[in-house]
């Protein structure tokens, strides 16, 4: 990144390149964007949260319907909050659950499967999934994967030495993928989503009901290894659910419809297409997937700046002990008002042309 792009702001705004012409001529409207999207990243959302809150007073009530979210595991999770008839509230439930959940000195995957849900449990409440199904303005469409062969299984050790030879292959191919896996889009049925002819890997489209939206939630979200599947979801082709980033991490495919815009919240001003290909340093995005897309992340000097010097991760449950994991994790949360009110600044004195760049030069 270059030094111009880091001294300007703690968050960096980046855009394809239909986008970055758009905005640059004509500002950003919020009747304008047709999508929001988000990635998986687990405990990744808590340097987006403060980010979230602004989205919640500053864009959602603005937009024309219908706007389509698409999200995989952590992506999917927090559009659950976005979708709820108050916003705000579900933010706040999930981001204290989050920080405060709790395990026992070495959990299971039970415990963490059993946790989870809980958490899903408590960010949903009683009239969640009516309310998500129901949204005015709002369409979620969840990514997930079926497992096939080596991956169905739930015993740890054959299905960890899949997983290495599904990784194996992909280094060679990320069309490999589509031998083990299945993308699952459970949508709402209200409007078609712009991502819903998907090609590349084999794909069912499922119509998203009470009956099956907290299980789609789960399941996107379940790590292989970490967490359990989800089996047989209501309405679904049998088989075991997981982790939608296994395929689509960050959501390699085009976000919005041709004359829309997307927009992205992201941990990152990059897009890594797969699970698998997070430390391929060769593989990312392809430019169409992101052509209609404005990005916005935080800057790598502002993270450096972070309790703990990075964006939290699934790592902190074993490198931390609890009580230092939630002060670090409170501390992220609380140092990212600074990135909320930026944006802020941003979206109400309509300042992201001038702050906007090609997203290949970020």
């Amino acid at each position: 990144m270059s030094r111009r792009l880091e001294t300007q702001g703690s968050l960096v705004f980046s855009a394809g390149g239909s986008a970055y012409r758009e905005i640059r001529e004509n500002g950003l409207a919020p009747h304008r964007i047709g999508t929001l999207a988000g990635a998986s990243g687990g405990a990744k959302w808590l340097v987006l949260s403060q980010l979230d809150r602004v989205i919640a007073r500053q864009i959602l009530p603005k937009l024309s319907s219908p706007v389509h979210t698409i999200g995989t595991s952590i992506g999917a999770w927090r559009f659950a909050c976005y979708c709820q008839a108050d916003p705000l509230a579900a933010i706040d439930r999930f981001e204290q659950a989050y920080l405060d959940q709790t395990y026992t000195e070495k959990p299971g995957r039970e415990e963490v499967s059993a946790r989870t849900a809980e958490i899903l449990d408590h960010v949903l409440g009683e009239n969640g999934a009516t309310e998500i199904l129901e949204h005015p303005s709002l369409r979620m469409h969840i990514m997930t994967v079926r497992s096939r062969n080596v991956t169905a299984t739930e015993q740890p050790f054959a299905l960890a030495a899949g997983l290495i030879g599904v990784a194996t292959l992909n280094m060679a191919s990320r069309r490999s993928l589509g031998a083990f896996f299945d993308r699952v889009l459970f949508h709402d049925s209200r409007d078609e989503p712009p991502f819903y002819g998907l090609n590349g890997f084999p794909m069912t489209r499922v119509t998203m009901t009470e009956q099956n939206l907290r299980d789609a939630i789960l399941a996107t979200g379940a790590i292989p290894v970490v967490l359990n599947g989800v089996r047989d979801i209501h309405g679904a082709p049998p088989g075991m659910y997981r982790d939608g980033g296994i395929i689509d991490y960050h959501l390699d495919f085009p976000h919005s419809a041709a004359d829309k815009l997307a927009l992205y919240l992201h941990f990152y001003n990059f897009i890594k297409p797969g699970w698998f290909d997070k430390r391929l340093p060769w593989r990312y995005a392809q430019p169409e997937s992101v052509d209609r897309t404005i990005l916005i992340s935080p800057s790598p000097a502002f993270v450096a700046r972070l309790p703990n010097g990075k964006i939290p991760d699934r790592r902190d449950f074993v490198k931390l002990e609890r009580a230092e994991r939630v002060r670090i994790w409170r501390g992220v949360v609380s140092a990212c008002q600074e990135i909320a009110d930026e944006l802020e600044e941003v979206l109400v004195q309509d300042k992201l042309a001038e702050r906007l760049r090609p997203l290949a030069e970020s």
